[in-house]
């Protein structure tokens, strides 16, 4: 796509945001001084006019000076979706066909570091795994969304590793809400790809890699809940707000379904990659090491 990529970046301590285009980084926070972060350019429906902007524009940084933020700062809202891949499904090995609704957890902003910024393990659990996911962005808020207008609400599209502690997502009954939470464990980005086009989220190929191998890989033509079903079936509970971050879910192959179980250790480099968004990448390192 020849559109500029937007993202959240710091530069010299600084906060910013800009396009990241074949240039270099164009700062376009201090262009825009009338909305203070991505956040705020969501909600005023102006993420393409950004990219079409920065095109004219001549790089204020380079890429290797920036250090990459997730892309929508403070969100109201991260709402993951759990199972939503027919072999992802099967895994659970309940005999238990597709469900008729989508898995839902919450996840907090500080639980997801950017691109380029490693993953932490905290010294509670060893069992940190990886998710490599699909990311949609809500434009235009609403309650009760028909799935015929669903598309018309996302603004634009990013990628996730969504970072998991194994043992404490079964530390109780029926939730996983600690086990999805622990700071940095996980990450967003590297930038929001505007969206103008249902071709764009039609067939996406995603792929995890962990240190060069594949691990996860899948088409979201083959999800269980399509992106207009997940828009719709949460916007009927809570209202979707500008700038709310929609997990859509992973495909199978995580850490925890090899035999035995394979977890993320310090010094591996996970990538998530989507044709047409681009690759998310980031290291590990333990929480000790990281203060």
């Amino acid at each position: 796509m020849s559109m500029a990529r937007l993202a959240t970046f710091a530069v010299g301590g600084k906060t910013r945001y800009g396009a990241i285009t074949d240039k270099g980084v164009v700062d376009l926070s201090t262009r825009h001084p009338e909305w203070p972060t991505l956040r705020e350019v969501i909600e005023a429906g102006a993420l393409v006019r950004l990219a079409e902007e920065a095109d004219g524009l001549a790089a204020d940084f380079r890429i290797e000076d920036i250090a990459y933020e997730i892309p929508v700062p403070s969100p109201e809202k991260i709402i993951c979706v759990g199972v939503n891949y027919p072999d992802r499904n099967e895994e659970y090995k309940d005999g238990q066909a597709a469900p008729s609704n989508p898995s839902l957890f919450i996840r907090f902003p500080r639980s997801f570091v950017g691109h380029d910024a490693p993953l932490v393990r905290p010294p509670e659990s060893s069992q940190l795994d990886y998710e490599g996911e699909i990311v949609i962005v809500i434009g235009k808020g609403g309650r009760r969304i028909a799935e015929a207008d669903a598309l018309g609400h996302i603004a634009a599209l990013s990628l996730c590793n969504e970072g998991t502690i194994r043992d404490w997502v079964r530390h109780a009954k029926f939730n996983v809400t600690q086990g999805k939470n622990f700071d940095r464990t996980g990450s967003i980005g590297p930038w929001l790809v505007p969206f103008t086009d249902e071709a764009q989220i039609t067939d996406i190929a995603l792929t995890t890699r962990v240190n060069g191998e594949i691990r996860q890989q899948d088409r979201t033509g083959r999800m269980i809940f399509s992106f207009r079903k997940i828009i719709n079936y949460v916007s009927t509970f809570t209202t979707l707000a500008p700038g709310d971050v929609i997990v859509t879910g992973t495909p199978t192959g995580a850490g925890a379904r090899f035999d035995p179980p394979v977890w993320l250790r310090p010094g591996d480099v996970i990538e998530v990659e989507a044709e047409g968004i681009g690759l998310l990448r980031n290291g590990v390192v333990d929480e000790e090491a990281s203060q």
